[in-house]
């Protein structure tokens, strides 16, 4: 990936951090965006040559101000999003509206920001953080399941418009991984959880990170339109 410059959004930790290291580690120069300036900050004192820009993805003036000031970019990973949960009955609005705008619009805004420069280029590598949860769905969670299945149809026309110009879309979907919103679950929830996964373990943030980093190689060109699963088998 040398000569490559990879954008991944929500950066500041968790899975995103982790896909920046292995996409630094693996040749690429790397701009971190996530809403939080210190997180970023100190995240990048972690990798080597890497810069960051804030990035607010509910705001589309915010997208257009970080991609401007990141420049050209190769590889985009799309993983920032948020939740707000609640039973489809209760669900305010609001609540819907923040998670489909973050989660979904805001992506969809990245891809079209850097749409015109890898077309330029006939090069390009988008990688969108779907979820197992957008596959098989989850109750209490409609806002983000329906954020998460309509990232892998964008996922889908995206590879379609743009494989004539070289340019691959992929999602990957992990399932449940070791996180700060895992951390902070009881350890019934994760026993429950667990016994859904055969692999009898959670995911770490470099098993994603890894799937992120072969879908932005050379080596994965033919790719393309394929969801990734990376669940420890609780998803078939």
């Amino acid at each position: 990936m040398t000569d490559r410059t990879a954008f991944v959004t929500g950066a500041s930790r968790g899975i995103g951090l982790a896909c920046a290291k292995a996409l630094a580690a693996a040749g690429a120069r790397v701009v971190l965006a996530a809403r939080d300036a210190s997180r970023l900050e100190e995240a990048a004192r972690e990798i080597p040559g890497a810069t960051w820009v804030e990035l607010d993805l509910a705001s589309p003036q915010s997208i257009k101000d970080a991609f401007a000031k990141a420049g050209k970019i190769d590889i985009l990973v799309n993983n920032a999003a948020i939740t707000k949960d609640g039973l489809a009955l209760r669900m305010k609005k609001d609540d819907w509206d923040a998670v489909i705008a973050t989660n979904l619009t805001g992506a969809f805004l990245a891809i079209q920001q850097v749409l015109p420069g890898m077309m330029k280029e006939r090069w390009g590598r988008i990688v969108n953080i779907s979820s197992v949860v957008g596959e098989a769905g989850n109750p209490g969670q409609s806002n983000y399941v329906a954020s998460k299945a309509g990232l892998i149809g964008l996922t889908k026309s995206i590879a379609q418009e743009m494989a004539s110009r070289n340019i691959t879309a992929n999602a990957v979907a992990p399932g449940f991984i070791e996180t700060d919103m895992t951390a902070v679950l009881s350890d019934e929830l994760k026993t429950a959880m667990l016994a859904r996964v055969p692999l009898k373990r959670l995911g770490k943030p470099e098993d994603v990170a890894a799937a992120v980093r072969f879908l932005a190689s050379e080596e994965a060109g033919y790719i393309t339109g394929h969801v990734l699963d990376v669940n420890g088998g609780m998803y078939m």
